[in-house]
């Protein structure tokens, strides 16, 4: 018979590092909830011909020129995707960290990266393309 204390270990283990990719999940939707706000909000920025335009910066409202607004919501685009990346990729580690824990094959694709342009170049090339 196992060490209980051992299974209670693992099983510990395992809800905790699910735990951890179910907040990584919930701040990722979060995060593209913002960035795309924040890109509805640059666009209409650039529909606008006027000089100041309202910004919500937490809490505040602050009128801002329109140039100024625009940097700060690009400044906040290029945040938004590096931390939605970020918690991509991290979540990913996690995720065959899990299967490993309950033995499981890693999932088949989940580390597909998308093929470079050499690598496209050189299929088309094999396919009889002109590139």
């Amino acid at each position: 018979m196992e060490n209980p204390l051992n299974s209670l270990k693992e099983l510990t283990g395992i809800e905790s590092l699910a735990e951890e990719i179910l907040v990584d999940k919930a701040e990722i939707v979060a995060l593209d909830a913002r960035r795309n706000e924040t890109r509805m909000g640059l666009r209409a920025l650039t529909k606008t011909n006027k000089k100041k335009a309202w910004v919500a910066v937490g809490p505040l409202l602050i009128r801002l020129p329109v140039d100024k607004a625009k940097n700060l919501l690009q400044k906040d685009q290029i945040k938004s995707d590096t931390e939605v990346n970020k918690l991509r990729s991290n979540l990913k580690v996690k995720v065959n960290k899990l299967r490993d824990l309950e033995y499981q094959d890693p999932v088949p694709g989940f580390n597909l990266r998308a093929l470079g342009k050499e690598e496209f170049s050189a299929i088309g090339q094999a396919l009889g393309r002109h590139t």
